[in-house]
């Protein structure tokens, strides 16, 4: 029951985000009340990955080394300071289209990193191929796109420390609701 749960978390998930794209005549004809629609379902696709991930059974596949747990916090700190608003205000990806996307690819990936389960495999893998996806569609369905202003290297330093503090705080939240996030 545990696999059913999180794929379809995984595929509400994925359908949620991509209505606008794919549908557009029919999200639009919902007007504002879409929106609630689609934060609801999106609010119920995570409590579905979150029910399905915890009840699934564990399922080994690879055993990461442990070496991959530092690899793993670099590119979650990456991955935190890509979702943050370096993107429009500061100067090092004014010129990425998508860096909250390319952090949620990062978180994602800095998960397949340090566990070798099935079902890791199946919630990370799903969400690192949907943010593919929802690149392309949304590139496809709006092709042209101009960089906003270049912001400045103060603003990358000051979101990249924000970006550490916020690391050290998921991290020690993480450790309380699940496996350590720092190696001992």
């Amino acid at each position: 029951m545990g696999f059913v749960l999180l794929i379809l978390g995984v595929a509400l998930w994925w359908a949620a985000h991509l209505f606008k794209r794919v549908r557009p005549a029919q999200r639009a004809a919902m007007g504002a009340r879409g929106k609630g629609m689609v934060a609801l379902a999106l609010l119920v696709s995570i409590v579905l990955m979150v029910i399905g991930f915890r009840m699934t059974p564990y399922v080994h596949v690879w055993a990461p080394p442990a070496y991959m747990t530092h690899a793993n916090n670099l590119l979650m700190l990456v991955a935190i300071w890509m979702m943050s608003p370096a993107g429009t205000k500061g100067k090092l990806l004014h010129k990425m289209r998508h860096p909250q996307l390319a952090g949620f690819r990062a978180w994602a990936a800095a998960h397949l990193l340090v566990n070798g389960d099935l079902a890791s495999i199946i919630l990370f893998g799903g969400l690192f191929i949907w943010g593919i996806i929802e690149v392309a569609v949304i590139n496809a369905a709006e092709p042209d796109w101009t960089p906003g202003p270049e912001g400045t290297l103060a603003k990358d330093g000051m979101f990249l420390v924000a970006s550490i503090v916020l690391l050290a705080v998921i991290g020690y939240i993480h450790g309380l609701v699940g496996p350590s996030a720092f190696p001992m």
